[in-house]
């Protein structure tokens, strides 16, 4: 099968090769997939280059996420399930073949049946983007009729978390960096946007809101911490999966406690697993729906796998990075 794979960790563009390589075969409870779209995030870039620590195995075939069809099962999977169009997720978890391959080999429940009107790029954004933003919107209940900040709106996670959040019956602003980025969360449901680098974005929200926020979905805890502080409403929720700024952030622990503010720290490999499946069921309901359709900002070929995750490593980057594989 053709395929990218790295045996040393190291820049994109020094470590990562393509080629050929054998064509893995599905266990007891795994699944094959033909791969049609692997998407690219920001923890592959991370395990390529190093920063989340060595290599586990000889060589990786990296991405966790991507999505295809089921062409072969292994013992106790029902052969009904070949055929089957699937959105995969954790394909690299303790295992070396991620999805930037033609064909992937994972356990049978990471493999989830996909609504047939969704297509294969959009699905391959559906499991670390979409299932974080789902945590980031809904770790403390329903959203019915709630303000809720994203920032970062364009972002993978951040244009998700607005969808999701919309979807859920709440109002959503969104910070963004350019015009550009307001344009795009706009497009996807954002009431407002902020221009944080413009804007007073504590002073646009007591503007727009009636004693601020109920949450905020955080794409950096550390550097944003300070505004959360101030527009957070009194028993508000931020939930954050990044903390680019500083990843040591001094936290003013009193200035959280007289609001009763609770902090979530996400990280979707350690979600428990109620989580996990509720984030499943409502991303599924919600691309049945309509309501979901994950921003795609960038589409390559496999063959440009090590643009694409130069591309993913620049903070800066709008929406989602995804591979054509088939």
């Amino acid at each position: 099968m053709y395929a990218a794979w790295y045996e040393r960790q190291g820049p994109a563009d020094e470590v990562l090769q393509l080629g050929e390589r054998e064509r893995p075969e599905p266990g007891l409870g795994e699944v094959r997939v033909r791969i049609h779209a692997s998407g690219v995030n920001p923890s592959d870039t991370y395990a390529r280059s190093g920063r989340q620590g060595p290599m586990a195995f000889p060589w990786v075939i990296p991405h966790q996420d991507g999505a295809g069809i089921i062409d072969a099962v292994g013992g106790d999977v029902p052969i009904n399930r070949v055929g089957e169009r699937v959105w995969v997720y954790e394909a690299t978890l303790n295992r070396p073949g991620g999805t930037a391959a033609e064909y992937c080999v994972v356990p049978a429940r990471r493999a989830v049946a996909l609504p047939d009107d969704v297509d294969f790029g959009s699905a391959a954004c559906l499991r670390i983007p979409a299932m974080t933003a789902h945590r980031g919107v809904f770790a403390d209940g329903p959203v019915q009729s709630q303000t809720i900040l994203v920032t970062g709106g364009a972002g993978a996670v951040g244009s998700s978390a607005i969808q999701l959040a919309v979807w859920g019956g709440a109002t959503v602003l969104a910070t963004v960096s350019s015009d550009e980025k307001a344009h795009a969360a706009r497009a996807v449901g954002a009431a407002h946007t902020i221009n944080y680098r413009q804007q007073d974005v504590a002073a646009e929200i007591e503007r727009l809101t009636n004693g601020g926020v109920d949450r905020v979905v955080d794409v950096d805890f550390g550097a944003n911490l300070a505004t959360t502080l101030l527009v957070l409403k009194p028993g508000g929720v931020v939930a954050s999966y990044a903390s680019r700024g500083d990843d040591t952030p001094k936290v003013p622990f009193r200035r959280l406690m007289v609001k009763n503010i609770t902090v979530h720290a996400i990280l979707v490999y350690t979600m428990p697993e109620p989580a996990k499946t509720a984030a499943m069921t409502d991303v599924t309901q919600a691309l049945r729906d309509g309501a979901l359709r994950p921003l795609i900002t960038s589409r390559m070929p496999l063959e440009r796998i090590a643009a694409a995750h130069a591309h993913v490593e620049q903070v800066a980057s709008t929406g989602n990075t995804v591979l054509q594989v088939a």
